[in-house]
């Protein structure tokens, strides 16, 4: 299999899953909107938790940022920035659990502004 033909496979290949994952997390989270705020309240009550969901989150950025180093075309660049993205945010949830939590509050905080960024994206 050649280079060229190599990287728009595996880009299409990781849009087929973080497509629907990511239009389901979106959609889910604002249906779920209202139960946000205890929900994370909960993810913060066991300092388990974030370090669990960071060591899956980084394992699967990590997946992505070995396995997809394409950054030519749009679809490519949005595949390779998710896992960055995605590193960080496991790196964030292991050594910085409560800036994580601080984070995600100011997220909840901003209310409808973030679902319509989820509705536009997802």
């Amino acid at each position: 299999m050649s280079s060229s033909h190599q990287t728009p496979t595996t880009t299409r290949m990781f849009a087929r899953v973080l497509g629907p994952f990511l239009f389901i997390a979106c959609i889910t989270a604002v249906v779920r909107a209202p139960d946000m705020r205890a929900l994370i309240s909960d993810f913060a009550a066991n300092a388990l938790w974030p370090w669990v969901a960071g060591a899956f989150v980084l394992v699967g950025g990590l997946i992505i940022v070995a396995l997809h180093q394409h950054w030519r075309g749009v679809a490519a660049f949005i595949v390779s920035l998710f896992g960055c993205l995605a590193v960080l945010r496991g790196v964030l949830l292991i050594a910085f659990p409560a800036t994580f939590i601080s984070m995600a509050n100011s997220v909840i905080d901003a209310g409808a502004l973030w679902r319509v960024v989820c509705i536009v994206f997802a």
